[in-house]
Formats: C-alpha cells, sequence, structure tokens
C-alpha cells in the first residue's frame, strides 16, 4: 500500500528512523475479566473456555464507514443475500463489551492495520484517537500490520510508548499522549544492525491460572507494499518460520497454549461474512497466501487469527499433524468481530483439539442498531472539535456515488477521476508536462458518496471526505517512460507477483487498451490495443507520465515504473484530487460519475 497519510494541508508527514530498543522477550497481560458467569455448559472436565474476540484492519475508521466500506454481505436463509450496515467504534466497543457477559475468561486480539490510511478524524492526528479508543475498548494484543510503517519505525514506536509528535506537538493543551495499553507485536520485524525483533515479539495472557500466548506477525512482503522510508533499516522474516520459532520458545517457557496474529490473508469464495468456509470440506472455501501459512504453521499453534485481504471467514484448516484448527478474519474497518471459544485444559495447559474438533468460531456484525458506547461518541466528539475546522470545508460536488473500492470491477470510477485529477496538476509543461496518469487501486481507500455524511448536505464533498479516499502523503511524480516500459508496467498488472491476484492501475482519459482475461499472465494485455489519444503506443518514443512517488518507486509490484527517469515532483495525490473536485463542480453543476469505459475487459 502506498506511504504515510499526510495531516491534511497543514503539514506533510515524513518518515523518521530512529533506533529503537529490541528486546526478545515477552511481557506478560493480565485480564480485567468480565462478569463472572456460564464459560461452557458440555465442556470437558477440567477445562475452562476462554473467549478470544478479534477483529483486524481497522484503519482508523472511529465513524461509521462511507459507502460500501460501512456495510457487510449477509447470507440468509433462503439463499438471498442482504446488505447490512456495520461499523463504527462507537459499536465496536458495544458490541465486545456486551460479547464478553457471562465470560469470566475472555481475551481482545488484532491482527495489524489498527491505524494507517485512516480517515482524517484520526489520520489528521497522526492516529492517536485510534490508539486511544483501541485502549477504551479493551484490546489487549495486537500484531503489527503493513500500515503500522506508513510513518515509519520511530512513529510506530511512539504509538506504543506514548509522547507528543516530534513535528505537531500535543494537540490538547495540558494531555500528553500515552501510547498504547497494548503491546504491539512484531516477531518477524528485525533491527538490520542488531538482528533483534524492533518490539514484543510474543506476549502472554494470563488469567486464574490460564496462560495464553499471542505471536505477532506481518506479511513478509512489506517492504513491495510500503514507502520505503517507512521499512528503512529493517529486515521482514518468513511468517511460518518466525511463528514456529516462538512457538518452541513459549513452550519452553510452560505456555502450551498459542494463538498467532497474522496480519496475511486469504480470499473466501463466499462474498457474504457468514458464507461456509468449509464447504465441501474443511478450508475448501477458501484460496491465498494464508491456506500455505495454516499448512505449515506449527501444531503447537491452536489458532490463527488473520488480515490484511480486508475479506471474512472462519475456516477450518488442518495443522501438519492433521488437527483441525481456526483461521479467522474479521473483514475491515471494524465491521465485524469474530467470537473464536478456546477450551483451555488446566492440566495439560494447552487448548483441547481432537482429530475431529478445533476451537469453534463464529464472526459478527457490529450493527448500528444498538446503542452507543458513550465514551466512544465522547472521544469522537472531542477530536471532531479539533478537526472540524479543516473537516467540514466543501472542495467538490456529487451528482451521484463514485465508487472506488465498492465498484467491484478492475477499473473503478473513482479511479478514473483520480487518475484524471493527476493529469490535470501535472499536465502543464511547466508543472511536469505529463500526457497520462496511472492510479495503483490500493491507494483508492473509499468511495465518494452523495449521501451526506454530517450535516453538508447531500451532493457535497468536504476535504474529510476526500481525505478518506486519498489519505497518504503521496506527492505526485512525473517522469519519462518509453512505450515499451509503459507496456511493461501494464503487463505487470496481471504478471509476476500480481499474477494470482492482478492490481488494475486506473488510468486517465485518453488512454486505452483491452484486458483479456481469458489469458494468462502478460499476455492478458493486448499489446496493439494499447492507445493514448487514438494513437498506438510507440514502444520506441518517450512519454511523461504521471503517478504517485509509491508508484514511481516500483511499489505494488510495478519495478517498470521505477525506471522512469527525468522527475518531476508535483502536488500531493489529495492537492490534486481537491483542486480538481473544486475545478470540475459546483452546486449547481455537479460532477457525474466517470463512465469507467477505458480499459475493454474481455472475461
Amino acid at each position: 500500500m502506498p506511504p504515510a497519510p499526510q495531516r491534511g494541508r497543514l503539514a506533510r508527514r515524513l518518515a523518521a528512523c530512529a533506533a529503537v530498543l529490541a528486546t526478545a522477550t515477552g511481557v506478560a497481560l493480565t485480564a480485567t475479566a468480565p462478569p463472572a458467569g456460564a464459560d461452557g455448559a458440555h465442556r470437558p472436565a477440567g477445562t475452562v473456555d476462554v473467549q478470544l474476540l478479534s477483529f483486524n484492519d481497522f484503519h482508523g475508521n472511529l465513524e461509521p464507514p462511507q459507502g460500501s466500506s460501512g456495510s457487510v454481505e449477509e447470507l440468509q436463509a433462503d439463499g438471498t443475500k442482504k446488505t447490512v450496515p456495520a461499523g463504527g467504534v462507537e459499536y465496536l466497543a458495544q458490541s465486545l463489551r456486551t460479547a464478553r457477559k457471562g465470560h469470566p475468561y475472555s481475551v481482545t486480539a488484532a491482527a495489524g492495520d489498527m491505524i494507517g490510511a485512516s480517515p482524517l478524524l484520526s489520520g489528521l492526528f497522526h492516529d492517536e484517537p485510534t490508539i486511544e479508543a483501541m485502549n477504551g475498548l479493551g484490546l489487549d494484543v495486537t500484531s503489527v500490520g503493513n500500515h503500522e510503517f506508513d510513518e515509519g519505525r520511530a512513529e510506530l514506536t511512539r504509538m506504543q510508548r506514548g509522547g507528543c509528535h516530534p513535528k505537531d506537538g500535543c494537540y490538547e493543551k495540558g494531555k500528553t499522549f500515552r501510547g498504547a495499553d497494548f503491546p504491539y507485536l512484531a516477531a518477524n520485524v528485525t533491527d538490520d544492525r542488531t538482528g533483534k525483533p524492533i518490539l514484543k515479539p510474543y506476549t502472554v495472557w494470563q488469567h486464574k491460572g490460564v496462560k495464553i500466548g499471542f505471536i505477532g506477525v506481518t506479511l513478509k512482503g512489506t517492504p513491495d507494499i510500503v514507502n520505503a522510508d517507512g521499512v528503512k533499516g529493517l529486515a521482514f522474516h518468513g511468517e511460518v518460520e518466525t511463528i514456529n520459532k516462538y512457538a518452541k520458545v513459549l513452550d519452553r517457557q510452560g505456555v502450551k497454549a498459542i494463538v498467532a496474529l497474522i496480519h496475511e490473508g486469504g480470499l473466501p469464495a463466499s462474498t457474504s461474512y457468514n458464507g461456509n468456509c468449509d464447504s465441501p470440506g474443511p478450508g475448501a472455501g477458501i484460496s491465498g497466501p494464508i491456506v500455505d501459512i495454516a499448512k505449515h504453521v506449527s501444531p503447537q499453534v491452536d489458532a490463527l487469527v488473520t488480515g490484511h485481504t480486508h475479506q471474512s471467514y472462519t475456516c477450518t484448516i488442518p495443522d501438519p499433524a492433521g488437527h483441525p484448527r481456526t483461521v479467522t478474519s474479521a473483514a475491515s474497518y471494524g465491521r465485524l468481530y469474530t467470537d473464536t471459544t478456546l477450551t483451555y485444559d488446566r492440566r495439560s495447559h494447552d487448548i483441547v483439539r481432537t482429530a475431529v474438533h478445533g476451537p469453534h468460531a463464529v464472526n459478527h456484525v457490529v450493527d448500528r442498531t444498538q446503542p452507543k458506547a458513550p465514551d466512544m461518541t465522547s472521544l469522537i466528539g472531542r477530536w471532531n472539535k479539533l478537526a472540524a475546522p479543516i473537516a467540514d470545508k466543501p472542495v467538490g460536488y456529487l451528482s451521484a456515488d463514485i465508487n472506488g473500492r465498492g465498484a467491484g470491477t478492475p477499473e473503478e470510477p473513482l479511479g478514473d477521476l483520480i487518475a484524471d485529477a493527476q493529469l490535470a496538476a501535472t499536465q502543464d509543461p511547466g508543472k511536469g508536462g505529463a500526457q497520462l496518469a496511472l492510479m495503483n487501486p490500493g491507494g483508492i481507500r473509499s468511495d465518494l458518496a452523495y449521501k451526506a455524511s454530517g450535516g453538508e448536505g447531500d451532493g457535497v464533498v468536504t476535504y474529510a471526505e476526500a481525505f478518506t479516499v486519498q489519505p497518504f502523503t503521496n506527492m505526485t511524480n512525473v517522469v519519462d517512460l518509453t512505450g515499451a516500459q509503459l507496456l511493461a508496467a501494464l503487463q505487470q498488472q496481471v504478471s509476476g507477483p500480481n499474477e494470482a491476484s492482478p492490481k488494475i492501475l486506473q488510468i486517465s482519459h485518453g488512454l486505452t487498451y483491452t484486458l483479456d482475461m481469458t489469458k494468462t499472465g502478460a499476455a492478458r494485455v493486448v499489446a496493439d490495443s494499447v492507445k493514448l489519444d487514438g494513437a498506438a503506443l510507440d514502444p520506441a518514443k518517450t512519454y511523461r507520465v504521471a503517478m504517485n512517488e509509491f508508484l514511481a518507486g516500483g511499489g505494488d509490484g510495478f519495478p517498470a515504473l521505477k525506471q522512469g527517469t527525468n522527475k518531476y515532483v508535483g502536488p500531493s495525490d489529495l492537492d490534486a484530487l481537491t483542486t480538481y473536485l473544486t475545478a470540475h463542480s459546483t452546486p449547481t453543476s455537479p460532477l457525474a460519475p466517470p463512465a469507467a469505459d477505458r480499459i475493454t475487459l474481455v472475461k
């Protein structure tokens, strides 16, 4: 994903690298027990049921997300599907607190990307509001994700330990940011100089004689999807080898019950959060990187909580010993939480897993019909008051929804709009002389919704809403690329590291081509169909191409774009978008959604 969120127009976030005291030992957590109650009417003698509540990829979504990001698809008993509004920290906190009632043994964990790529309410304040919210809702532990590195190692350390921002200072008079009350785990992220993890690799949750170890890792490929400055001086190791290493460490300490928090995930066959991942057999309904990871993580690990793909699933994938093991993910943005029952045997100090039964897990909707958690409402109101002078400013007007992530198609209307905005910002000969623009789909974080999110009125785009779509410090770059290099970049959308899960670049007006998905690899891009303003792409000709700095650095599996020369640095992607919206729309002449017809798709 792209690099760091930016603090509006006030300042550009600079990722910093600073020495961090690394530690290779875990520190025990002490649980705050919910009210006592029944913890499993039919469990074996000598055991207790431990409730594991989990979620992932929150991305600073304190307020209910807009557009498609604010709902989940629910499969009904008759086979139809229903869209259910979901998410918002007021409801997530309430859901977790309600779920804990009657469970004397309950622990709450997450699988990374709690912060980063956040809406303005959190991103404007370097995600301090989100860490405060996670403290308040009782998060016990999380792994790091790739977005925890958006602002670099030093800022991640500040998130853990507290202290005011080194440039922007403290946001509230008399208040110093206290940092996370919960440990961030980074078992597979080490310092290049010392070889030691930059944060705790594991921790142990303890309550009334029950001990459960948590190991936290991010995906090994984090450096490929984060700005290089954010991971400078760090090494990212394999998920399986790291988890297995620390499972042995925990076992030697007498901790037999182990959960892995993994910021890597899979792609379920069902788009519904309650689809059956184990049909027609255990784990048959999921594909992607997590499947291979799950099959090789040591049997010492009893459950895997995963993330990164923003998908929802509760699967049973057998461990290397053939025993069933639960692998879960709760979508993203706080729309779901997973409730997993871990039956703990006090004699063996391990989780009970037989040849036919593993931990039981269910995903639940964070619905918006329940009461709001008052403390979270207060938190949102406090930070909104600080953000209001910037957040509420109108920057454009729409005639209808302009979908990005919610489009469900390779070419997104909002992607076309963003590419057009970057082209408009850089096409003047004195401002880069761009002839076309490219935008990575992962950098489009939401939709632009017609319906008002506050008191601004329907069809009005506020600065906060634009920020939610483009929450990064990505400066636009314009570079020279030959036609051959440009074609290679288009082919890299569907080949190499992107072949299994294509990343279709969003393109500016004037650029057209055919994408034939009946073919394989690079051949999916029909070479002689690529045209710019109606003229065939000339392999020998030099073109001026605009893109964000993340893409210009070869991010997201596009090494051809890194070959660009004669670089010009333009405005930030957010400034380009807001300027374009303001210039191309008025209350009486709102902007219509682009047709998204630049890529001809053959399926």
